[in-house]
């Protein structure tokens, strides 16, 4: 490092060249200088850094928050199914039912879409991950089977939303 601070003399009478140390002083202010712009770069990058987390907290936020975007806009056919339905005049008690049962289809066609599916565990054995047993009952099937179902339970891809509610089988003493 001292090479960089060599200074060139004039030559003397006998054709050498004489060297001389930087002073002190000069020394001095070449450290101060590299300090400051070690000091600039390190408060350049540490502004860059509080930057990137902010875009990111901003990304994360802006996930979170328009996550159901495409979900939610796929349920607003349903919507509007079901309050066509209740602005029909004088709808028959088949024409309800006909459009109920339509508009359960597309329902389901949305929760295909965006793989939320039902758990229907009828006759399946017991699961604790996607069943809740509400009640043990005597029955004919084999123990730890589920003989009914008294709610359905939905999976999000292989995460439950919600266990089915279910009753199971004592089993045969």
């Amino acid at each position: 490092m001292q090479d960089e601070f060599k200074t060139d003399t004039p030559r003397t009478e006998a054709g050498s060249e004489k060297e001389t140390m930087p002073s002190m002083e000069e020394l001095l202010k070449a450290a101060e200088l590299a300090a400051a712009e070690h000091h600039d770069a390190w408060l350049r990058a540490k502004a860059e850094t509080e930057n990137m987390r902010r875009r990111a907290a901003e990304d994360v936020d802006k996930a979170r928050k328009f996550a159901v975007e495409s979900f939610a806009g796929e349920l607003l056919a349903v919507k509007d199914s079901l309050e066509a339905a209740l602005a029909a005049e004088s709808p028959s008690v088949d024409n309800l039912k006909d459009g109920v049962t339509l508009t359960l289809k597309q329902l389901s066609a949305v929760f295909g879409k965006f793989n939320l599916h039902d758990i229907e565990p009828l006759g399946e054995k017991f699961d604790p991950h996607l069943h809740q047993a509400i009640q043990v009952v005597e029955s004919e099937q084999p123990a730890n089977t589920v003989v009914t179902v008294l709610q359905k339970g939905y999976r999000l891809h292989d995460r439950t939303l919600r266990p089915a509610l279910v009753m199971v089988a004592k089993g045969k003493d």
